[in-house]
């Protein structure tokens, strides 16, 4: 009878505690997932320490430019801190303001943009047939196309992780 009663109360103490560690959340990372939205399957799930960069590589089919979009990790977001559209074989992009960056991005032409601080936590990509959008996180690449297909809806979510997350 002890037996049971102390097997008991250990099981309940361990879920007791897992409840606790799936509530507590840690500061100084961010848990970026990347989930084909149609299928609902994970692409990608990664725990990225605060600085830890992001890089989406794409091809601009309008324009056939080269665009690469760098994001830094920070406490649970994404800051996009870069956007370059340049011309893979002409000169390096003319820098620009980050206040003439939305209307670069739809009247074409190679631009260079840094220091952005433009923040988010949830970002869907539409796939098409043409750009092979690529996303990079430490050493891994999601090849977003090849994962959702043409067509296909890619959800990028970030947002801080919970320690459970972090220690398995």
């Amino acid at each position: 009878m002890r037996r049971n009663i102390t097997i008991v109360t250990l099981i309940s103490l361990s879920l007791l505690g897992f409840g606790f560690l799936s509530q507590i959340t840690l500061s100084g990372y961010t848990r970026i997932e990347l989930t084909d939205e149609g299928a609902g399957e994970k692409i990608l799930s990664v725990v990225a320490a605060d600085g830890e960069p992001v890089t989406l590589t794409w091809r601009n089919s309008q324009f056939g430019l080269t665009v690469t979009e760098v994001f830094y990790a920070r406490n649970g977001l994404l800051i996009q801190d870069q956007v370059t559209f340049s011309d893979p074989g002409g000169p390096p992009p003319p820098r620009v303001s980050a206040r003439d960056v939305d209307d670069l991005y739809h009247t074409g032409g190679a631009f260079d943009a840094r220091g952005l601080s433009r923040p988010f936590f949830r970002i869907v990509y539409r796939i098409g047939e043409i750009g092979d959008p690529r996303i990079q996180v430490k050493n891994r690449t999601a090849a977003l196309k090849k994962a959702a297909g043409f067509g296909g809806r890619v959800i990028l979510t970030a947002a801080r992780p919970k320690l459970y997350e972090f220690l398995f």
